[in-house]
């Protein structure tokens, strides 16, 4: 069948209550093969409060659904009918999403609909300015974190830019918008002491091996829930992918550089073994921190949630300790190591454990191994942390296992040997 280009027509109806219908052809082949065209008739949308323009881009919408061909229309240069919302919703995310990561398009979607389109919606493109864009900014900076404007800056010129592109405007009115001063970001950390008490007060063999990889390694919480027992060398932890939402996803990383090994201290590496051999399931394409599946996934061990993990099985532990909850994400672990890390080696062994790129190479991305002095300085604040708190544990198989005790959580040694010996499964906790 020949791709037919239609621009559809748009018409009222009705007596009681007008609403806008819309006509346009299909092209189908009937049994002979012969090419023939059939009529659609469809209601779009009540007339009162809708404006022909936008009754004509739900129409076009159809079309392009049924027949999989843009509808024809003019120049969009020609026209003030593109507004800001249908520009977003219809153009800049369908083509931009393909790139994103599931968390990062559940959040950056968000973040575009609710104070982007939400402020410039019903604007035309081509009234959308300069100043408009600086003062909304602006605005911005006096109510939200450096985090959010920054998003929003980046967003708006990305949109303005690609509309630019796509010739739906002339001009960028986002290329000389500037980046406006915004509110000091508080960046909590966790204290010795905090992370002592916690790691003391937890009692399942599963949750301790996590929260010390979280602690001690500092994955992204996607990569920590995506570990497969083949990510374990004995050394390091080698990302195969990441968990979002209870999904993993295979060879799917934030950046190139996410797919460098993940430092393991010495002290950390008994922890991951005895967890090893408590596990139901070790075998390499097996996760290492599983939960059980629900509905269709019923009797499967599919990946946990790092924001259920951390509100029902560790901050209710820290709340008993008086951590606050705040203090309880990867987040915050990742960047208490990165400040720690500085104290026990240089800005290069940090990069390297966190594994970012350069500041002054900022977009660009490698991959690299993990170099000794990685290691020795991740060793080293370690050690300084679990000073005086550790003794060696033997279980049967005469294993030496190294446990982070504090004078309150003396009897976890004890625990740690019940459950090696009992090898069963600790993961069966309640997640939502």
């Amino acid at each position: 069948m020949a791709m037919k280009y239609q621009k559809g027509t748009v018409y009222p109806r009705g007596r009681r209550v007008k609403m806008w219908y819309g006509r346009y052809t299909v092209y189908l082949r009937n049994e002979e093969g012969k090419e023939v065209g059939k009529r659609r008739h469809l209601p779009l949308c009540p007339k009162a409060g809708t404006p022909k323009w936008k009754a004509e881009q739900m129409l076009h919408a159809l079309i392009l659904n049924e027949t999989g061909v843009p509808a024809k229309t003019a120049t969009p240069t020609a026209s003030d009918s593109a507004t800001f919302r249908w520009f977003v919703e219809e153009r800049y995310i369908p083509m931009r999403q393909g790139a994103w990561s599931p968390a990062y398009r559940k959040i950056n979607t968000y973040e575009i609909k609710h104070y982007l389109v939400g402020h410039f919606g019903r604007v035309p493109l081509m009234q959308l300015g300069t100043f408009e864009i600086q003062v909304w900014l602006n605005n911005l900076a006096t109510k939200y974190s450096q985090s959010v404007v920054r998003h929003c800056y980046s967003n708006i010129r990305s949109i303005t830019h690609m509309a630019k592109k796509m010739n739906f405007l002339t001009s960028d009115p986002a290329e000389d918008v500037n980046m406006p001063q915004t509110k000091p970001v508080e960046k909590p950390q966790m204290t010795q002491k905090q992370i002592l008490a916690l790691i003391g007060g937890i009692q399942d063999l599963h949750d301790l091996c996590l929260m010390y990889v979280g602690i001690f390694c500092g994955p992204r919480a996607s990569e920590v829930m995506g570990l497969q027992w083949k990510s374990w060398t004995g050394t390091t932890l080698v990302p195969h992918g990441t968990a979002f939402e209870g999904q993993f996803y295979p060879g799917r990383f934030k950046t190139r550089s996410s797919r460098a090994p993940i430092g393991v201290p010495e002290q950390v590496r008994p922890i991951i073994e005895a967890w090893k051999k408590a596990a139901a399931d070790p075998s390499p394409e097996a996760l290492m921190f599983p939960t059980f599946g629900r509905g269709e996934r019923t009797g499967q061990a599919v990946p946990r949630w790092g924001k259920n993990f951390l509100r029902w099985r560790v901050r209710p532990i820290a709340q008993k300790l008086g951590i606050p909850d705040f203090l309880i994400t990867f987040q915050v672990m990742r960047r208490t190591l990165g400040t720690d890390l500085q104290e026990h080696g240089t800005l290069k062994d940090a990069q390297g454990a966190l594994r970012h790129a350069s500041i002054r190479t900022t977009g660009d991305v490698y991959m690299q191994t993990i170099e000794s002095s990685v290691l020795s300085a991740m060793n080293s604040r370690t050690k300084q942390i679990l000073a005086g708190n550790e003794r060696p544990i033997t279980s049967k198989s005469k294993m030496p296992v190294q446990k982070a005790l504090v004078p309150k959580a003396r009897r976890l040694a004890s625990g740690v040997v019940q459950q090696l010996d009992q090898v069963g499964p600790s993961f069966e906790g309640r997640v939502l």
